[in-house]
């Protein structure tokens, strides 16, 4: 789990057979936010639960194939993507408001994951430098940073695709329908950010949802 106050723990959780219990299995589907109790011990590998509750019951993403497409995605992705974090209130409250947002929007979410992915490299600690103006620059993915100087390596994007970037970074959630994409070009832009994630996080191994995502 993410906790807001300590960051990334693991914990284990015996479900009762019985509906009696208090831990129930739905309380852990994937991005499920939830109130818990429990003693935290530093030395611990695993932690345990006192207590839990729904923080917020999902109205749609259950409900959705496409949501819930979205949802499996997200879900694995930030298994890898804050596998070493650190408590970060701020990174929690992005995360936990933006999985709202896609619970609670009704439409024109298609670019919710790669919009989703490059904000949350403002947390992770490589999100994109901005500074270079030209509108013609390549963006040099192992250096974060746009520049009118062709790298001298393979991991750049060309400035069709780098202008791309520049206008994801710009829009929000409330904005991202303005940018139309097709669904070609939706998973080309998901996998360019994937292999961004992947040369700052050389542990960053493939995501097997993503394929499913690619259909939608």
């Amino acid at each position: 789990m993410l906790t807001e106050v300590l960051g990334r723990l693991t914990f284990i959780v015996r479900i009762p057979k019985t509906q009696r219990g208090k831990l129930k299995k739905q309380f852990f589907q994937q991005l499920t936010l939830l109130s818990i109790e429990f003693d935290y011990r530093q030395n611990a590998s695993m932690q345990h639960l006192r207590d839990v509750q729904l923080a917020t019951a999902f109205s749609s993403i259950t409900n959705s194939p496409t949501k819930l497409s979205i949802a499996l995605f997200l879900s694995e992705f930030l298994t890898y993507a804050t596998r070493n974090e650190q408590p970060n209130s701020n990174m929690f409250s992005f995360i936990s408001n933006s999985i709202m947002f896609l619970d609670n929007v009704q439409e024109h979410y298609a670019n919710f994951h790669i919009v989703f992915m490059l904000r949350l490299t403002r947390f992770v600690g490589f999100y994109p430098n901005t500074d270079e103006n030209d509108t013609d620059s390549f963006f040099d993915l192992r250096e974060a940073t746009f520049t009118s100087m062709l790298p001298t390596h393979p991991d750049f994007l060309a400035p069709t695709d780098s202008k791309i970037i520049k206008t994801l970074m710009r829009i929000n959630y409330q904005t991202m329908h303005l940018l139309p994409l097709s669904r070609s070009e939706r998973n080309r832009i998901a996998e360019i950010i994937i292999t961004y994630y992947r040369l700052h996080m050389p542990s960053f191994p493939n995501i097997r949802s993503f394929e499913i995502l690619q259909t939608l």
